[in-house]
């Protein structure tokens, strides 16, 4: 495997190693190479963001950071952007990968949702849905970003920001149980090793039973780290990420007649005896920082990031069950692997131009995906069950008829040349511009009839944005960016264009009490076309058309000394703009149906009460999450996901600066609710009423 590069993008790169390996650019007259003695550690720059403050950002985005994230009670990606009102739970394939909407639309429904990590691609393959050890905040940026991160997902981008070594010695165990028999452990350490290098190792280990009858997983993992301050100018970062999981494959429960509960959430309808799937991730991030002079930093990265999940499931038919509960089944093994490469090089500063300031971020970028999978199937031994009364192991694993299914490898290589500009015209005016051109190619091979199709493309992701800074506190922005992801299957032969987004954003952004309270309203407007459809004779075309409009609202930050707020809202409306065959459900769609897993109102809120209690600190803690009703299953305006409303209540005691006991409620009132479905019988139910108890030692 390779990542390749054009022309234009190899003598970018040459430049940029050049600049990077010279000396460090000053303006001083006398300016002297001096033994360096005392290092001051470089803050840590994010790629293809820039140094902009909150309002001077002319596009909506939600920070979760590291204390949010303590407070809720969050250790998966899950659990995390349920803190985001914009963000909507999907079909999680069995609970085994992570799927979400942002602002109504998802990307590849036959793979994970996209995420980066540190502004890597990194979401894609198959090492189970991501753990949050090791991870300091959860970025959702909001829109359409392909001007600058290139293909992405269609609503938005998820940016993980990883925890990194520190030159202060510092770290803590915490130790949690709770409902279900779930135990955890997580350990946090980081201390400098000497002057220049300073290390860091997260590791993690749970095992869960679950509300799911039969269900149990067990995970770990470990975030290794390390830092070299080269000097005060340059610093290296290297992080390895290892993770092992073992995930039963659990579609969730049935309805009958499009009507939830006929059976308890707690009902596994398939084989415990086949056992779990087995994800695994091994992963390396390489980042060069080094600061030209006090206006310009360069930054190198490369990441390298192998998945894989394997094992037998028996899985949910598709036809609901019959009026005596009589259900079909049909296993499936599944071998995937994938393997992610990227490399970037960016450069960010500023210049002037007479009184006009310019912001500009220039770079290019590189990176590799291949997806091998591998699948047997057996849909012709009797498997059912009967759902009212199941009874496991009458369909054992050695007795199945499994033939081919899927043997396939498809590559997607791409490169891109970025650059934008956030200019100045005056104090309280920016204009911002940018643009990215990115050619990419796909070689699919069907190892099942020795098929092998190409296609290759370039594509232009231009952004443009305007935002005024009317005061300290208050600014507005307008924004237009569009969005390309391209699409399984295509071949130079049948021209499958990649599926296109185009964003327009209406929003203004505030920060009170000295910047400790802020908060946004955004007013967006997203059209996207060429979604994945198949033609009269099931060939693959793109002429799906998908339209989404709503308004968000996020406030957080400290009301006072001793209470913080969390409030992020979301109205909404999504719908298909034409006629057309589901791809995957093999569904006649008709125009004006909403998509699925998407409700027009989402609520997130938390409140946070610092008080004492016999002289030591407590932190209070409450939250509510608010799901409104969405549709169930995909043109089908019968099967509805009811609405629903969970609440949380946690207290946070630290007895001394070493020892720190919490203790939460989840679904506090215990409300039967479902979170996501693909259709009647793919329907994942929420958890009840659970409890976890912590303790944290810090050394």
């Amino acid at each position: 495997m390779k990542i390749s590069f054009n022309r234009t993008t190899r003598w970018c790169v040459s430049s940029f190693v050049t600049l990077l390996l010279s000396p460090t650019i000053s303006y001083a007259e006398d300016a002297e190479l001096k033994p360096v003695e005392n290092i001051t550690v470089i803050g840590n720059r994010q790629a293809y963001q820039g140094d902009f403050t909150v309002l001077e950002t002319p596009q909506a985005e939600l920070v979760i950071s590291e204390e949010v994230l303590k407070s809720a009670g969050v250790v998966d990606l899950v659990q995390a952007l349920d803190l985001s009102a914009s963000v909507a739970r999907q079909n999680n394939f069995g609970g085994l990968w992570n799927s979400f909407a942002i602002r109504g639309f998802v990307g590849d429904e036959n793979l994970p949702s996209n995420y980066l990590v540190n502004g890597f691609n990194a979401g894609r393959g198959f090492g189970g849905p991501r753990d949050l050890s090791g991870i300091e905040s959860v970025e959702v940026l909001k829109g359409p970003r392909a001007a600058l991160f290139g293909r992405g997902e269609p609503g938005g981008t998820i940016n993980l920001v990883t925890k990194r070594p520190t030159f202060e010695r510092d770290g803590e165990i915490v130790l949690s149980a709770g409902s279900f028999n779930t135990y955890r452990t997580d350990v946090d350490w980081t201390s400098p090793v000497s002057d220049m290098v300073a290390v860091r190792l997260v590791g993690f280990y749970e095992d869960a039973e679950s509300y799911r009858d039969t269900v149990e997983t067990s995970k770990y993992g470990l975030n290794p780290s390390v830092a070299i301050l080269f000097s005060d100018q340059t610093k290296l970062n290297y992080e390895l990420e290892y993770t092992q999981q073992e995930i039963p494959f659990d579609r969730g429960v049935v309805a009958m007649n499009n009507e939830l509960g006929v059976i308890p959430e707690s009902r596994f309808l398939g084989e415990p005896s086949y056992g779990p799937i087995e994800t695994g991730v091994l992963g390396h991030q390489l980042e060069f920082q080094r600061n030209l002079n006090d206006d310009w930093t360069a930054l190198v990265g490369f990441n390298y990031r192998a998945t894989s999940l394997e094992g037998l499931a028996s899985e949910n038919g598709f036809a609901v069950p019959a009026e005596d509960g009589t259900f079909a089944r049909f296993s499936r093994s599944r071998d995937y692997d994938a393997v992610y490469q990227v490399f970037r090089a960016e450069l960010n500063g500023s210049f002037n131009t007479g009184n006009i300031v310019h912001r500009v971020i220039v770079g290019v970028d590189a990176d590799t995906f291949e997806n091998d999978q591998y699948s047997l199937r057996d849909r012709s031994t009797d498997q059912s069950i009967n759902i009212f009364n199941p009874v496991y192991g009458q369909s054992p694993a050695d007795e199945l008829e499994l033939a081919d299914n899927i043997d396939r490898v498809e590559t997607q290589e791409s490169s891109g040349l970025f650059i934008q500009d956030q200019i100045s015209l005056t104090d309280n005016l920016d204009v911002r511009v940018g643009v990215r051109i990115d050619d990419y190619q796909q070689k699919l091979v069907n190892r099942l009839n020795d098929g092998v199709s190409e296609y290759s493309k370039t594509q232009a992701s231009p952004q443009f944005g305007v935002v005024y800074k009317s005061s300290e506190v208050l600014s507005f922005y307008v924004v237009y960016g569009e969005n390309f992801r391209p699409l399984s299957g295509a071949t130079d032969e049948n021209g499958l264009e990649p599926n296109l987004s185009e964003s327009t954003e209406l929003g203004l952004k505030f920060a009170l009490n000295d910047g400790d309270l802020q908060g946004n309203i955004a007013i967006f407007d997203v059209k996207q076309s060429n979604i994945a459809t198949l033609d009269a004779d099931y060939n693959p075309t793109a002429v799906g058309e998908a339209g989404s409009q709503g308004i968000e609202f996020d406030l957080t930050g400290s009301l006072t000394d001793s209470l913080s707020v969390w409030v992020s809202y979301a109205y909404t409306e999504t719908e298909t703009k034409n006629d057309f065959t589901d791809a995957v459900g093999w569904a006649s769609i008709p125009a004006g149906s909403d998509l699925l897993n998407v409700p027009d109102h989402q609520l997130s809120t938390q409140l946070v009460q610092k008080t004492e209690l016999a002289g030591k600190p407590v932190k209070l803690i409450a939250g509510v999450l608010y799901v409104g009703d969405r549709s169930g299953e995909f043109g089908n305006p019968a099967f509805n996901l009811p609405s629903y409303t969970t609440a949380r209540v946690a207290a946070q005691y630290e007895i001394s600066e070493q020892i720190e006991f919490s203790f939460e409620i989840n679904n506090l009132f215990d409300k039967s609710y479902y979170a996501n479905s693909y259709g009647p019988t793919w329907v994942m139910p929420g958890a009840p009423r659970n409890f976890r108890l912590s303790t944290r030692f810090r050394f």
